[in-house]
C-alpha cells in the first residue's frame, strides 16, 4: 500500500508528461483506454431475495470528480438490474437530492437521523423516478452535524447505526460523502464494507488519493477492518487529449487492478440530467455515458462488490 502512495501522490509533472504515448482506443472494442484488455461483463442474474445490504461509500476529499454523479447513474444502472438500492446523500450541499428530484426541506434528513434516535430511518426514505432507487435526502443542516457529533460516544459509528435498521430492505447503499476527510467521511467509512473512489483524470486529481488511501487504511486499523477498497474509477477521461490519456496510464501503474475497466468519458448530458433531476439512465438511455455506468453495475457485480 504504501508504494502505491509514492507513486500516485508525488509525481513530478515532468515524469508524467514522459509517460508513453501510444494512442488508445474509446469504447467498444479488444482495447480500453488504456490498452487493457476490456471484458465483456455479463447481465447479472435476477435476485431470488433482497438484502442484507452492501454498503458503498463513494469518496474523494477532491471536489468535482463525480462522486454525485457516479451514486445516482450507478444506483439507477444496478435498480435497472433488478437490485433494490438506497442512495445517502451525505453532503450538506445536497447535490444527490437534487439530482434525483427529491424534495430536501420540511422532510426527515440524513441530519435528523444522526441526531436523533428516535427518528425512524423508513420516514426519511424517499421514493425517486427509477423504479427500485431510493434516497435518504440532506440540506444544508448536514453541516452542523460535525459540530453536535464531535462529544458523542462512538461518534464514527452514528450512521452504521443508522443503516442497520433498513439494511435487510435493499442489496446495495450507495453513500455519496462531502469533499473532505472529517467527521462525516469517517461515519460513511466506518459504516461501509467497500469504497469507490472516482478519480478525474486530471494530473492534480492523483495528488491526494494517497492521503485517502492513508485515511482508509487508519479506519480500517481503529474502526472497521472489514472495510476495503472496491475499485477506483476514472472519470471526466477524455481520450483527444494526451494529459487525460497519460493519467489514466499512471493510474493503472500505480493501482493495478484496483482500477475499474470502466471508464466515464466527459460529456454535457451530465449537467443536463442534473438539471432535469434524473439520472444519465433515464435521462438519455441510449447515450455513451448511460451505457458506461450500465457496464459499470455489470462490472461491480461481476467483481462481487454488489450481489
Amino acid at each position: 500500500m504504501a508504494s502505491m502512495r509514492d507513486n500516485s501522490a508525488e509525481l513530478p509533472l515532468a515524469e508524467l508528461s514522459a509517460l508513453g504515448r501510444t494512442p488508445v482506443t474509446e469504447g467498444a472494442g479488444t482495447l480500453g483506454p488504456t490498452n487493457r484488455p476490456q471484458t465483456d461483463f455479463p447481465v447479472p442474474v435476477p435476485l431470488k431475495g433482497h438484502g442484507p445490504a452492501r454498503v458503498i461509500a463513494l469518496c474523494n476529499q477532491k471536489g468535482g470528480v463525480g462522486k454525485t454523479t457516479t451514486t445516482i447513474s450507478l444506483g439507477a444502472a444496478l435498480a435497472e438490474y433488478g437490485r433494490r438500492v438506497l442512495a445517502i446523500d451525505f453532503d450538506p450541499q445536497g447535490a444527490l437530492s437534487a439530482g434525483l428530484g427529491v424534495q430536501t426541506h420540511d422532510v426527515p434528513t440524513i441530519y435528523d437521523l444522526l441526531l436523533s434516535r428516535s427518528v425512524d430511518p423508513r420516514d426519511a426514505i424517499q421514493k425517486t423516478k427509477v423504479p427500485g432507487l431510493d434516497v435518504i435526502p440532506a440540506n444544508i443542516d448536514l453541516s452542523a452535524a460535525e459540530v453536535h457529533l464531535v462529544n458523542e460516544v462512538a461518534r464514527e459509528q452514528i450512521l452504521a447505526s443508522v443503516l442497520r435498521k433498513v439494511s435487510d430492505d435493499y442489496d446495495v447503499v450507495l453513500i455519496d460523502c462531502q469533499p473532505s476527510l472529517g467527521l462525516l467521511t469517517v461515519n460513511a467509512l466506518t459504516a461501509s464494507h467497500g469504497v469507490l473512489i472516482p478519480l478525474e483524470c486530471e494530473f492534480f486529481a492523483l495528488r491526494g488519493v494517497a492521503l485517502l488511501i492513508e485515511t482508509i487504511d487508519k479506519v480500517r486499523d481503529r474502526l472497521n477492518p472489514a472495510i476495503e477498497l472496491d475499485g477506483i474509477l476514472a472519470t471526466m477521461y477524455d481520450s483527444r487529449t494526451l494529459h487525460s490519456r497519460e493519467v489514466l496510464e499512471r493510474v493503472v501503474d500505480a493501482f493495478g487492478d484496483k482500477v475499474l475497466e470502466t471508464v466515464i468519458g466527459r460529456t454535457v448530458k451530465f449537467p443536463d440530467a442534473s438539471v432535469a433531476g434524473a439520472p444519465i439512465t433515464q435521462f438519455a438511455p441510449e447515450h455513451a455515458a448511460a451505457r458506461a455506468y450500465r457496464q459499470l453495475a455489470r462490472e461491480l457485480v461481476s467483481r462481487g462488490a454488489v450481489a
